[in-house]
């Protein structure tokens, strides 16, 4: 994405993705929830002025809660969706649509589509050991990684069976280690597709060795 302005008026310096929008409205409805509860408001009243909220959505289906709509001759009809339904989170964003009920159809059909064939569960929970990394030059040999916060994957329904996640830790870990430091990632995957990489990080701490037990280390390190 490449923004020249703050109105998001056409500019040919300025131009984003569907995958753009649906990253920033996951990190705005993640890290605002406040801030983002306005965005489910279908109408207010401003000096005397009502005024509708443009998502058509929010009145024809319970579950959307917001987030923007859009539009200018350039880009067309667009708008960024988010539905809940249960445990489970969608953002739909469509572009470029002709009119605001093209936006809106096409919208609740991406919605229903993904709550329909896929669902979410948690696959892995904050602070949970998931691996094991060897650590050089410290007072232990090895420190528990994990994810810093829970993990929820969404993937097509009746395939939970088939997602298989593997441990990668970063080359040569040496101590000391923060809590929290990154060590590799989790990459998950269903029959060897991509379906989400997470960083791994220390779910403890590991103090520096003795002097003595660093030269051993070191020796070792260079023999490997």
């Amino acid at each position: 994405s490449s923004f020249t302005n703050s109105t998001g008026m056409p500019d040919p310096q300025t131009y984003t993705t569907a995958r753009d929008m649906a990253n920033l409205a996951t990190h705005f409805i993640r890290d605002y929830p406040d801030i983002y509860k306005r965005f489910s408001v279908k109408e207010f009243t401003y000096a005397g002025i009502p005024q509708h909220n443009r998502n058509r959505l929010l009145t024809r289906d319970a579950s959307v809660d917001g987030f923007k709509t859009g539009h200018t001759e350039a880009a067309g009809y667009c708008l960024v969706s988010s539905a809940k339904r249960g445990d489970m989170r969608l953002i739909a964003v469509v572009m470029g649509t002709k009119s605001d009920a093209a936006r809106t159809e096409a919208s609740q059909a991406l919605l229903n589509y993904g709550f329909r064939f896929f669902e979410t569960r948690k696959i892995y929970s904050a602070g949970e050991v998931i691996a094991q990394a060897k650590v050089w030059k410290g007072e232990q040999d090895s420190v528990s990684v994990g994810v810093h916060a829970d993990l929820f994957v969404t993937f097509p329904r009746g395939k939970y069976a088939d997602i298989s996640a593997a441990a990668e830790i970063t080359n040569a870990v040496q101590a000391p280690i923060e809590l929290g430091q990154n060590i590799g990632q989790v990459v998950m995957k269903i029959k060897d597709k991509p379906l989400a990489t997470v960083p791994l990080s220390a779910v403890t701490a590991v103090a520096t060795g003795s002097l003595f037990s660093r030269a051993i280390d070191e020796v070792l390190m260079r023999l490997e």
